[in-house]
């Protein structure tokens, strides 16, 4: 495993936690609200300075961060503590962490699409050949080059990692499959892909666009689209218990894949495609985490100040603490199980 390629992955982490952090920092400072500490990483401070009434930490664990704020879980007299300013304020400070998360992996995406070959589509351009021009496709018996795929088994095709993700995600041997053929939308049933030779389900090629300001916002918004889809459906399979408890990663198994993924790219361009393509699907990934409704993310905060609004009354600041405090120490033990479960992955293999 390169060194190298570990402390990089673990500083693109870092940012990440970062400028989440920020965004609850900024719009707390701008706000009016005293903020006590902003903290990268969790544990024993490795260094540690005071600034006005703000102090700024490094911490020696990567796996998380924090902005303390006066009286954020607790009664307070100070005119600027958290509890004592505007409801629509206190949910802006709340939000803003997520909101930075995903605005960062909206720019990493164009980033990803930048230094790519092409802008690729979801259009088929031609389907795999032996070295004798032979077809080697099953695919081909019902899809035609120019098909655009608009449905893979219901699930609503953006780009063409959602086909990647449709055909390996579902058991089936077959698919029902949607495309926009001339014009016209066409439904093929019992649609069978594999390439003959590799046994892959991937047996196409799909066309690509030169890149331009008219190629690459579009893609980058349906890819901005389909990550967070893709994000809430893995949520919802790991309720529907399709995932088990041996499929979780944590900051270690992220920062493991990262690097393995990374060092299997073998130019410069592609190591930077690759890394700021995981750290776009990752920064999505916490920002829309961090807005589940659970005590002590974002989303839990964020469900009190609603139920406050609609009440005109705030919550008693024990009760909310209490429950934040529940959540946290769940999630603490969570994320405990899940790096011990890292750990020895890592040691298996």
């Amino acid at each position: 495993m390169n060194i190298l390629t570990v402390i990089i992955a673990i500083l693109c982490f870092g940012v990440i936690i970062m400028i989440h952090e920020a965004g609850h920092f900024f719009v707390a400072k701008k706000s009016g609200i005293r903020v006590l500490e902003f903290s990268i990483g969790m544990g024993p401070a490795i260094i540690s300075k005071k600034k006005g009434e703000t102090k700024y930490s490094l911490r020696a664990l990567p796996i998380g961060g924090y902005c303390a704020m006066e009286g954020e879980d607790e009664s307070s007299k100070d005119p600027r503590a958290f509890r004592n300013q505007a409801v629509w304020k206190r949910m802006l400070v709340t939000v803003a962490g997520a909101v930075m998360n995903l605005i960062l992996g909206f720019f990493l995406i164009i980033l990803v699409i930048c230094l790519d070959t092409a802008v690729y589509t979801t259009r088929v351009a031609e389907f795999h050949t032996d070295k004798d021009g032979n077809d080697i496709s099953t695919s081909s018996q019902w899809l035609q080059p120019g098909d655009r795929f608009v449905e893979i088994n219901g699930l609503t095709i953006f780009t063409a990692t959602d086909i990647s993700y449709a055909l390996k995600n579902d058991t089936c041997d077959t698919f029902t499959v949607v495309v926009e053929r001339n014009g016209q939308r066409v439904t093929l049933e019992d649609v069978k892909f594999l390439d003959t030779k590799t046994n892959g389900l991937l047996d196409f090629y799909v066309q690509g666009e030169k890149k331009s300001f008219t190629t690459i916002m579009p893609y980058t918004c349906k890819t901005f689209v389909s990550t967070a889809r893709l994000i809430w459906i893995s949520l919802l399979d790991l309720i529907r218990g399709k995932y088990g408890f041996h499929d979780l990663s944590g900051v270690v198994g992220i920062i493991d894949t990262t690097t393995e993924f990374v060092a299997q790219s073998e130019t410069l361009r592609e190591k930077a495609l690759t890394l700021f393509d995981l750290m776009s699907f990752i920064t999505i990934n916490v920002g829309i985490f961090n807005l589940i409704p659970f005590p002590a993310l974002d989303g839990g905060r964020l469900v009190f100040l609603i139920i406050e609004a609609i009440r005109r009354k705030q919550i008693p600041a024990r009760i909310e603490g209490t429950i934040h405090f529940v959540g946290l120490a769940v999630l603490m033990l969570l994320m405990i199980a899940v790096t011990f479960q890292d750990i020895l992955k890592i040691f298996q293999r």
